[in-house]
Protein backbone atom coordinates (compact mmCIF):
# COMPACT_ATOMS: atom_id res chain seq x y z
CA UNK A 1 0.00 0.00 0.00
CA UNK A 2 3.02 2.22 0.98
CA UNK A 3 4.22 1.33 -2.64
CA UNK A 4 1.17 1.62 -4.36
CA UNK A 5 0.84 5.77 -2.46
CA UNK A 6 4.38 6.64 -3.46
CA UNK A 7 3.95 5.71 -7.25
CA UNK A 8 0.59 7.96 -7.06
CA UNK A 9 2.59 10.49 -5.54
CA UNK A 10 5.34 10.47 -8.15
CA UNK A 11 2.99 10.43 -10.88
CA UNK A 12 1.26 13.31 -9.74
CA UNK A 13 4.75 15.46 -9.83
CA UNK A 14 4.68 14.16 -13.10
CA UNK A 15 0.90 15.07 -14.01
CA UNK A 16 2.42 18.75 -12.53
CA UNK A 17 4.81 18.98 -15.33
CA UNK A 18 2.36 18.27 -18.10
CA UNK A 19 0.58 21.40 -16.11
CA UNK A 20 3.45 23.33 -17.64
CA UNK A 21 3.43 21.50 -20.80
CA UNK A 22 0.00 22.73 -21.63
CA UNK A 23 0.39 26.00 -20.29
CA UNK A 24 2.78 26.71 -22.93
CA UNK A 25 0.71 25.29 -25.81
CA UNK A 26 -2.52 27.53 -24.95
CA UNK A 27 -0.42 30.67 -24.24
CA UNK A 28 0.30 31.61 -28.12
CA UNK A 29 -3.03 31.69 -29.12
CA UNK A 30 -3.96 34.44 -26.96
CA UNK A 31 -0.83 36.07 -28.08
CA UNK A 32 -0.79 35.70 -31.56
CA UNK A 33 -2.53 38.95 -32.69
CA UNK A 34 0.25 40.87 -30.42
CA UNK A 35 3.28 38.86 -31.95
CA UNK A 36 1.18 39.26 -35.69
CA UNK A 37 1.45 42.97 -34.94
CA UNK A 38 4.84 42.67 -33.98
CA UNK A 39 6.48 40.77 -36.30
CA UNK A 40 4.48 42.05 -38.96
CA UNK A 41 2.83 38.74 -40.22
CA UNK A 42 -0.40 37.52 -42.05
CA UNK A 43 -3.49 35.44 -40.42
CA UNK A 44 -2.44 32.34 -42.21
CA UNK A 45 1.28 32.89 -41.48
CA UNK A 46 0.22 33.62 -37.64
CA UNK A 47 -1.83 30.59 -37.68
CA UNK A 48 0.81 28.33 -38.97
CA UNK A 49 3.37 29.75 -35.82
CA UNK A 50 0.13 29.20 -33.30
CA UNK A 51 -0.06 24.99 -34.40
CA UNK A 52 3.37 24.27 -35.59
CA UNK A 53 4.70 23.25 -32.50
CA UNK A 54 1.71 20.18 -33.44
CA UNK A 55 4.23 19.35 -35.89
CA UNK A 56 7.19 19.08 -33.55
CA UNK A 57 4.98 16.87 -31.47
CA UNK A 58 4.03 14.85 -35.00
CA UNK A 59 7.55 14.22 -35.79
CA UNK A 60 8.76 13.28 -32.71
CA UNK A 61 6.03 10.84 -31.62
CA UNK A 62 6.70 7.58 -32.85
CA UNK A 63 10.42 8.24 -32.64
CA UNK A 64 10.04 8.59 -29.17
CA UNK A 65 8.25 5.60 -29.07
CA UNK A 66 11.42 3.87 -30.42
CA UNK A 67 13.64 5.78 -28.16
CA UNK A 68 11.85 4.73 -25.33
CA UNK A 69 13.08 0.91 -25.92
CA UNK A 70 16.49 2.54 -25.42
CA UNK A 71 16.93 5.44 -22.76
CA UNK A 72 14.77 5.20 -18.98
CA UNK A 73 11.62 7.21 -19.29
CA UNK A 74 12.43 9.29 -16.34
CA UNK A 75 15.13 10.51 -18.49
CA UNK A 76 12.71 11.06 -21.89
CA UNK A 77 10.57 13.11 -19.88
CA UNK A 78 13.30 15.46 -18.14
CA UNK A 79 14.99 16.08 -21.20
CA UNK A 80 11.24 17.00 -23.01
CA UNK A 81 10.41 19.37 -20.32
CA UNK A 82 14.13 20.77 -20.57
CA UNK A 83 13.58 21.39 -24.30
CA UNK A 84 10.12 22.66 -24.68
CA UNK A 85 10.98 25.23 -21.51
CA UNK A 86 13.44 26.97 -23.42
CA UNK A 87 12.22 27.21 -26.48
CA UNK A 88 9.30 28.48 -24.92
CA UNK A 89 11.47 30.96 -23.41
CA UNK A 90 13.40 31.88 -26.77
CA UNK A 91 10.05 32.35 -29.02
CA UNK A 92 10.53 35.60 -26.86
CA UNK A 93 13.23 36.67 -28.70
CA UNK A 94 11.87 35.60 -32.19
CA UNK A 95 12.81 38.63 -35.03
CA UNK A 96 10.83 36.99 -37.85
CA UNK A 97 8.60 34.10 -39.58
CA UNK A 98 11.51 31.81 -39.62
CA UNK A 99 13.41 31.93 -36.29
CA UNK A 100 9.68 32.24 -34.47
CA UNK A 101 8.89 28.81 -36.57
CA UNK A 102 11.82 27.19 -35.60
CA UNK A 103 10.86 27.91 -32.09
CA UNK A 104 7.90 26.76 -31.72
CA UNK A 105 8.71 23.24 -33.44
CA UNK A 106 11.32 22.89 -31.28
CA UNK A 107 8.86 23.48 -28.07
CA UNK A 108 6.65 20.38 -30.16
CA UNK A 109 9.28 18.37 -30.03
CA UNK A 110 9.90 18.47 -26.45
CA UNK A 111 6.21 18.60 -25.30
CA UNK A 112 6.18 14.83 -27.55
CA UNK A 113 9.14 13.60 -25.88
CA UNK A 114 7.06 14.05 -22.47
CA UNK A 115 3.76 12.89 -23.27
CA UNK A 116 5.04 10.00 -24.57
CA UNK A 117 7.17 8.90 -21.77
CA UNK A 118 3.99 9.90 -19.23
CA UNK A 119 1.68 7.92 -21.41
CA UNK A 120 4.16 4.99 -21.18
CA UNK A 121 5.01 5.07 -17.43
CA UNK A 122 0.95 5.69 -16.47
CA UNK A 123 -0.01 3.09 -18.69
CA UNK A 124 1.93 0.41 -18.26
CA UNK A 125 2.42 0.67 -14.09
CA UNK A 126 -1.16 1.11 -13.89
CA UNK A 127 -2.05 -1.58 -15.96
CA UNK A 128 -5.63 -2.67 -15.35
CA UNK A 129 -6.79 1.57 -15.32
CA UNK A 130 -5.12 2.41 -18.79
CA UNK A 131 -7.79 4.79 -19.91
CA UNK A 132 -8.25 6.42 -16.53
CA UNK A 133 -4.08 6.71 -16.46
CA UNK A 134 -3.84 8.07 -20.13
CA UNK A 135 -6.79 10.44 -19.23
CA UNK A 136 -5.24 12.21 -16.22
CA UNK A 137 -2.69 13.79 -18.73
CA UNK A 138 -5.45 15.21 -20.34
CA UNK A 139 -6.93 15.88 -17.51
CA UNK A 140 -3.87 17.86 -16.34
CA UNK A 141 -3.81 19.56 -19.37
CA UNK A 142 -7.03 20.67 -18.94
CA UNK A 143 -5.64 22.65 -15.60
CA UNK A 144 -2.52 24.05 -17.68
CA UNK A 145 -5.12 25.27 -20.65
CA UNK A 146 -7.05 26.72 -17.81
CA UNK A 147 -4.02 29.09 -16.31
CA UNK A 148 -2.56 29.38 -19.28
CA UNK A 149 -4.47 31.57 -21.58
CA UNK A 150 -5.46 33.71 -18.25
CA UNK A 151 -1.89 34.34 -16.58
CA UNK A 152 -0.86 34.70 -20.19
CA UNK A 153 -3.42 37.85 -20.60
CA UNK A 154 -2.85 39.28 -17.15
CA UNK A 155 1.10 39.23 -17.77
CA UNK A 156 0.62 40.89 -21.17
CA UNK A 157 -2.04 43.22 -19.83
CA UNK A 158 0.97 44.54 -17.26
CA UNK A 159 4.14 43.82 -19.31
CA UNK A 160 4.47 43.42 -22.75
CA UNK A 161 3.92 40.41 -25.21
CA UNK A 162 7.86 38.99 -24.82
CA UNK A 163 7.23 38.56 -21.06
CA UNK A 164 4.51 36.02 -20.87
CA UNK A 165 6.94 33.64 -22.84
CA UNK A 166 10.06 34.32 -20.38
CA UNK A 167 7.84 33.76 -17.47
CA UNK A 168 6.52 30.64 -18.92
CA UNK A 169 9.82 29.22 -19.77
CA UNK A 170 11.62 29.84 -16.56
CA UNK A 171 8.40 28.00 -14.80
CA UNK A 172 9.95 24.56 -16.31
CA UNK A 173 12.29 24.40 -14.14
CA UNK A 174 10.73 24.47 -10.62
CA UNK A 175 9.00 21.28 -11.85
CA UNK A 176 12.57 19.69 -13.22
CA UNK A 177 14.01 19.73 -9.66
CA UNK A 178 11.37 18.26 -8.30
CA UNK A 179 11.19 15.46 -10.65
CA UNK A 180 14.75 14.69 -9.85
CA UNK A 181 14.69 14.98 -6.29
CA UNK A 182 11.36 12.96 -6.00
CA UNK A 183 10.47 10.47 -9.24
CA UNK A 184 12.26 7.00 -8.96
CA UNK A 185 13.12 4.68 -11.19
CA UNK A 186 11.19 1.87 -10.08
CA UNK A 187 7.53 4.01 -10.60
CA UNK A 188 9.16 5.36 -14.30
CA UNK A 189 10.96 1.66 -15.77
CA UNK A 190 8.89 -1.22 -14.59
CA UNK A 191 8.24 -3.44 -17.25
CA UNK A 192 5.24 -4.86 -19.08
CA UNK A 193 6.66 -8.32 -18.26
CA UNK A 194 7.30 -7.02 -14.62
CA UNK A 195 3.42 -7.32 -13.72
CA UNK A 196 1.58 -9.98 -13.14
CA UNK A 197 1.06 -11.94 -16.00
CA UNK A 198 -2.63 -12.85 -15.36
CA UNK A 199 -4.29 -9.47 -14.35
CA UNK A 200 -5.12 -8.81 -18.09
CA UNK A 201 -6.24 -11.16 -21.04
CA UNK A 202 -4.68 -10.05 -24.36
CA UNK A 203 -6.56 -12.37 -27.08
CA UNK A 204 -7.43 -10.88 -30.54
CA UNK A 205 -5.14 -7.50 -29.19
CA UNK A 206 -2.69 -6.39 -31.76
CA UNK A 207 0.71 -7.41 -32.17
CA UNK A 208 1.81 -4.01 -34.03
CA UNK A 209 0.55 -0.84 -34.17
CA UNK A 210 0.56 -1.33 -37.75
CA UNK A 211 -2.82 -3.60 -37.35
CA UNK A 212 -6.16 -2.90 -38.50
CA UNK A 213 -7.67 -1.23 -35.03
CA UNK A 214 -4.45 0.84 -34.16
CA UNK A 215 -4.48 2.53 -37.59
CA UNK A 216 -8.36 3.33 -38.08
CA UNK A 217 -8.03 4.65 -34.96
CA UNK A 218 -4.90 6.70 -35.82
CA UNK A 219 -6.98 8.12 -38.97
CA UNK A 220 -10.10 9.04 -36.34
CA UNK A 221 -7.63 10.45 -34.48
CA UNK A 222 -5.65 12.66 -37.35
CA UNK A 223 -9.29 14.41 -38.20
CA UNK A 224 -9.95 15.10 -34.53
CA UNK A 225 -6.61 16.90 -34.21
CA UNK A 226 -7.71 19.07 -37.38
CA UNK A 227 -10.69 19.66 -35.29
CA UNK A 228 -9.28 20.13 -32.12
CA UNK A 229 -6.13 22.65 -33.58
CA UNK A 230 -8.60 24.63 -35.58
CA UNK A 231 -10.06 26.02 -32.62
CA UNK A 232 -7.26 26.03 -30.57
CA UNK A 233 -5.10 27.66 -33.07
CA UNK A 234 -7.38 30.46 -33.98
CA UNK A 235 -10.45 31.02 -32.39
CA UNK A 236 -8.79 33.57 -29.67
CA UNK A 237 -7.85 35.49 -32.79
CA UNK A 238 -11.46 35.24 -34.53
CA UNK A 239 -12.94 36.44 -30.97
CA UNK A 240 -10.47 39.72 -31.41
CA UNK A 241 -10.39 40.17 -34.66
CA UNK A 242 -13.77 39.40 -35.63
CA UNK A 243 -16.11 39.87 -32.80
CA UNK A 244 -13.70 42.52 -31.18
CA UNK A 245 -13.21 41.24 -27.90
CA UNK A 246 -10.44 42.00 -25.37
CA UNK A 247 -7.32 39.55 -24.86
CA UNK A 248 -8.66 38.98 -21.39
CA UNK A 249 -12.47 38.28 -22.97
CA UNK A 250 -10.73 36.14 -25.75
CA UNK A 251 -8.50 34.78 -22.79
CA UNK A 252 -11.34 33.45 -20.81
CA UNK A 253 -13.33 31.87 -23.19
CA UNK A 254 -11.55 29.51 -24.50
CA UNK A 255 -10.10 28.74 -21.40
CA UNK A 256 -13.59 27.05 -20.76
CA UNK A 257 -12.25 24.26 -23.18
CA UNK A 258 -9.97 23.81 -20.49
CA UNK A 259 -12.52 23.16 -17.83
CA UNK A 260 -14.09 20.85 -20.19
CA UNK A 261 -10.75 18.69 -20.17
CA UNK A 262 -11.44 18.51 -16.89
CA UNK A 263 -13.69 16.28 -17.86
CA UNK A 264 -11.14 13.21 -18.96
CA UNK A 265 -11.02 11.19 -15.83
CA UNK A 266 -14.64 10.92 -16.00
CA UNK A 267 -14.38 10.05 -19.60
CA UNK A 268 -11.92 7.38 -19.13
CA UNK A 269 -13.65 5.38 -16.66
CA UNK A 270 -16.61 5.51 -19.35
CA UNK A 271 -14.44 4.00 -21.93
CA UNK A 272 -12.95 1.86 -19.85
CA UNK A 273 -16.40 0.37 -18.65
CA UNK A 274 -18.29 0.65 -21.68
CA UNK A 275 -17.82 0.23 -25.62
CA UNK A 276 -15.27 3.66 -26.15
CA UNK A 277 -15.44 3.18 -29.66
CA UNK A 278 -19.50 4.28 -29.22
CA UNK A 279 -18.45 7.18 -27.08
CA UNK A 280 -15.98 8.24 -29.22
CA UNK A 281 -19.01 8.60 -31.96
CA UNK A 282 -21.44 10.20 -29.91
CA UNK A 283 -18.65 12.40 -28.32
CA UNK A 284 -17.19 13.31 -31.51
CA UNK A 285 -21.09 14.33 -32.90
CA UNK A 286 -21.25 16.99 -29.86
CA UNK A 287 -17.74 18.24 -30.73
CA UNK A 288 -19.03 18.82 -34.36
CA UNK A 289 -21.95 20.54 -33.21
CA UNK A 290 -20.21 22.99 -30.57
CA UNK A 291 -17.83 23.57 -33.00
CA UNK A 292 -19.50 24.53 -35.91
CA UNK A 293 -22.08 27.05 -33.57
CA UNK A 294 -18.50 28.44 -31.62
CA UNK A 295 -17.62 30.12 -35.41
CA UNK A 296 -21.38 31.18 -36.33
CA UNK A 297 -24.32 32.48 -34.51
CA UNK A 298 -23.25 33.15 -30.90
CA UNK A 299 -22.54 36.88 -31.93
CA UNK A 300 -20.77 39.12 -29.42
CA UNK A 301 -22.41 37.15 -26.49
CA UNK A 302 -19.38 36.34 -24.03
CA UNK A 303 -21.27 33.93 -21.39
CA UNK A 304 -22.45 31.93 -24.97
CA UNK A 305 -18.93 31.47 -26.13
CA UNK A 306 -18.10 30.88 -22.63
CA UNK A 307 -20.70 27.84 -22.92
CA UNK A 308 -20.09 26.35 -25.91
CA UNK A 309 -16.22 26.13 -25.32
CA UNK A 310 -16.71 24.50 -22.23
CA UNK A 311 -19.00 21.96 -24.19
CA UNK A 312 -16.63 21.59 -27.39
CA UNK A 313 -13.43 20.91 -24.57
CA UNK A 314 -15.60 18.77 -22.49
CA UNK A 315 -16.91 16.49 -25.77
CA UNK A 316 -13.46 16.58 -27.85
CA UNK A 317 -10.90 16.86 -24.58
CA UNK A 318 -12.69 15.28 -22.00
CA UNK A 319 -14.27 12.47 -24.08
CA UNK A 320 -12.32 12.01 -27.04
CA UNK A 321 -8.95 12.72 -26.60
CA UNK A 322 -8.79 10.64 -23.94
CA UNK A 323 -10.58 7.79 -25.43
CA UNK A 324 -8.63 7.83 -28.63
CA UNK A 325 -5.48 8.06 -26.98
CA UNK A 326 -6.43 4.87 -24.62
CA UNK A 327 -8.07 3.03 -26.83
CA UNK A 328 -5.02 2.74 -29.42
CA UNK A 329 -2.92 2.07 -26.31
CA UNK A 330 -5.48 -0.66 -25.24
CA UNK A 331 -5.85 -2.62 -29.01
CA UNK A 332 -2.73 -3.33 -28.80
CA UNK A 333 -0.43 -5.90 -26.50
CA UNK A 334 1.17 -4.21 -23.32
CA UNK A 335 4.53 -4.65 -24.45
CA UNK A 336 3.87 -2.41 -27.38
CA UNK A 337 2.05 0.30 -25.12
CA UNK A 338 5.46 2.67 -25.88
CA UNK A 339 4.91 2.69 -29.56
CA UNK A 340 1.42 2.43 -29.47
CA UNK A 341 1.77 6.18 -27.32
CA UNK A 342 4.19 7.23 -29.96
CA UNK A 343 1.36 6.74 -32.54
CA UNK A 344 -1.41 8.36 -30.84
CA UNK A 345 1.37 11.32 -30.73
CA UNK A 346 1.81 11.37 -34.09
CA UNK A 347 -1.33 10.84 -35.88
CA UNK A 348 -2.75 13.85 -34.08
CA UNK A 349 -0.29 16.17 -34.18
CA UNK A 350 1.55 16.28 -37.42
CA UNK A 351 -1.64 16.97 -39.38
CA UNK A 352 -2.79 19.28 -36.52
CA UNK A 353 0.51 21.66 -37.05
CA UNK A 354 -1.47 22.87 -40.52
CA UNK A 355 -4.76 23.77 -38.75
CA UNK A 356 -4.22 26.72 -37.80
CA UNK A 357 -2.94 27.21 -41.54
CA UNK A 358 -5.79 25.86 -43.46
CA UNK A 359 -8.47 27.44 -41.31
CA UNK A 360 -7.00 30.70 -42.13
CA UNK A 361 -6.47 29.88 -45.82
CA UNK A 362 -10.66 28.65 -45.10
CA UNK A 363 -11.59 32.21 -43.67
CA UNK A 364 -9.83 34.44 -46.19
CA UNK A 365 -11.70 32.82 -49.02
CA UNK A 366 -14.97 31.90 -47.11
CA UNK A 367 -15.34 33.81 -43.96
CA UNK A 368 -14.69 32.81 -40.51
CA UNK A 369 -18.08 30.96 -40.05
CA UNK A 370 -18.05 28.82 -42.88
CA UNK A 371 -14.56 28.41 -42.33
CA UNK A 372 -14.88 26.79 -39.15
CA UNK A 373 -18.16 24.83 -39.97
CA UNK A 374 -15.60 23.24 -42.79
CA UNK A 375 -12.66 22.79 -40.58
CA UNK A 376 -14.06 22.26 -36.99
CA UNK A 377 -17.48 20.61 -37.16
CA UNK A 378 -16.48 18.45 -40.65
CA UNK A 379 -13.63 16.98 -39.51
CA UNK A 380 -14.99 15.69 -36.22
CA UNK A 381 -17.53 14.27 -38.20
CA UNK A 382 -15.11 12.63 -40.22
CA UNK A 383 -13.80 10.94 -37.37
CA UNK A 384 -17.11 10.18 -35.41
CA UNK A 385 -17.44 7.67 -38.59
CA UNK A 386 -13.87 6.22 -38.52
CA UNK A 387 -13.97 5.76 -34.76
CA UNK A 388 -17.21 3.53 -35.45
CA UNK A 389 -15.66 1.32 -37.66
CA UNK A 390 -12.82 1.03 -35.90
CA UNK A 391 -12.04 -3.03 -35.51
CA UNK A 392 -15.37 -4.45 -35.57
CA UNK A 393 -15.36 -7.44 -33.79
CA UNK A 394 -12.23 -6.29 -31.52
CA UNK A 395 -12.01 -8.45 -28.81
CA UNK A 396 -11.12 -6.16 -25.50
CA UNK A 397 -8.63 -7.25 -22.73
CA UNK A 398 -10.53 -8.60 -20.24
CA UNK A 399 -9.71 -8.42 -16.44
CA UNK A 400 -9.30 -12.50 -14.82
CA UNK A 401 -11.45 -11.24 -12.43
CA UNK A 402 -14.55 -10.96 -14.21
CA UNK A 403 -14.51 -14.32 -15.97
Amino acid sequence: MNKHKAALGMFVILLVSYVINAMDRQLFSVLAPDVRKALGLSLPQVGLAATVFTLGMGVAGIPTGYLLGKMSRRAVAVIGLIIFSAATFLTAYATGMPDLLLYRFISGLGEAMQLTALLAIGTTYFLQHRAVAASSLNFTFGIGAIIGPNLGAAILGATHWQMPFVVFGVSGAVVLVLILLFVKPWFTEIQAGQQDASAVREDGLADTIWAKTPMTLALATVFAGLAIYGYLGLYPTFLRESLGFTPKEAGLAVSFYGFGALLSLFGGWLGDKYDYRKLLFVSLVISAGAGGILFAGLGHSLALHILFSFVFGGAISGMVYSNLSAGIIKSVKREKASYASGLFVASLYIPAAFAGYLLGVLKEDFGWSTAGIIQVAGCALIAAVLAILAAAGERQPIPVSQT
